[in-house]
């Protein structure tokens, strides 16, 4: 039996339907009925919705210590999918509490339940930070405390040190590092903002590069190494370092959208996220921008795929291919 948590969001989603396809016995565990639907409506984008019987759906939370007692029954191999992606600093405890104290849950029921092998999505936000000699991040690039991190960085990061200290335990785990990971059924959250904005017009770009990955690609490389003898390793799972102009311009072309003509300076982003904290402060609305993901949507950071695509013998598929994927898959 495998367990999966986060089988509702992107990642989690796709692996079920690729777990189930491959006819495993699959648990998978939610926290509200309702949001099971964003699964099922996966499975029938892809047309595959005779499958989604297959799931054994528990429900349970990764920071319910009680409710994860039934979910870890006859429980052989787990993925854990599970977090809270959130850039607001109003978010922090959540976070920490999720990423971090959730992670710490997992490993500590796979540790009592003997599980065999345990596969953790983290994100390249919790990778290292380049020195002044050094042009690509890999995975052995150090993380330094001192550099401006998110929220969200410093909760992943302190998730794989949860992780570590399973190994250190016993426990048998493999990490992988995904970049920003593009795929169908989720236009409302994450990375399919990119497409429902496009879509309605949202006239900025940026010319930060960024790192990107198919959420095919990721799914693949999660339950080939969980299936090989590899151990104690992490992986970044990226297919290109691509200047984010480029990837929203390409959206653009394949919904037949108007490309976004103004370029997003700097200087620019320096005041919206200030005007935006101040509306936060004073008027209480949602944090759209913080001043991390200002800044990081200028930069130009590259991450390298060498480790895994030497691991696996693994060739990913272009963003190109993806998105034009994508976007088929959703006017269908």
């Amino acid at each position: 039996m495998v367990l999966v948590t986060g089988g509702t969001g992107l990642v989690g989603a796709h692996l079920l339907l690729h777990l189930v396809d491959n006819e495993d016995s699959v648990r998978a565990i939610y926290r509200e009925a309702a949001t099971i639907k964003k699964t099922k409506d996966l499975f029938e984008l892809y047309q595959k919705e005779n499958l989604f019987s297959k799931i054994h759906w528990v429900q349970a939370d990764i920071i319910d210590v009680p409710s994860l007692e039934i979910a870890f029954q006859n429980v052989e191999y787990v993925y854990h999918c599970a977090a809270v992606i959130s850039y607001d600093p109003k978010d922090e405890s959540l976070l920490r509490k999720v990423n971090i104290e959730g992670t710490a849950n997992i490993v500590n029921f796979c540790l009592e339940y003997n599980i065999k092998k345990l596969c953790h999505v983290s994100s390249i936000a919790a990778l290292g930070d380049l020195a002044s000699h050094e042009k690509e991040i890999t995975e052995a690039t150090e993380w330094n405390p001192e550099v401006l991190h998110s929220d969200y960085a410093i909760s992943k990061y302190g998730a794989e040190m949860e992780i570590w200290r399973g190994q250190q335990e016993g426990l048998n785990v493999v990490v992988v590092n995904p970049g920003i990971i593009l795929g169908p059924g989720f236009w409302g959250q994450g990375s399919g903002v990119f497409f429902s904005s496009i879509q309605k017009g949202f006239p900025f770009y940026t010319k930060g590069i960024k790192a990107y990955v198919g959420v095919t690609d990721v799914v693949k490389i999660m339950t080939r190494l969980l299936q090989s003898p590899i151990v104690g390793e992490r992986f970044t799972i990226v297919a290109e370092n691509l200047p984010f102009d480029k990837v929203i311009f390409e959206i653009a072309d394949n919904l037949k959208a108007k490309k976004p003509k103004l370029e997003a300076k700097p200087w620019m982003l320096a005041i919206a996220w200030r005007l935006d904290w101040f509306f936060a402060t004073f008027f209480r609305t949602k944090r759209k921008l913080s001043k991390y993901t200002a800044t990081s949507l200028t930069t130009a950071t590259f991450i390298s795929n060498t480790k895994i695509k030497n691991a696996l013998n693994f060739e990913f598929q272009s963003i190109d291919a993806v998105i034009k994927r994508i976007v088929i898959l959703q006017e269908k």
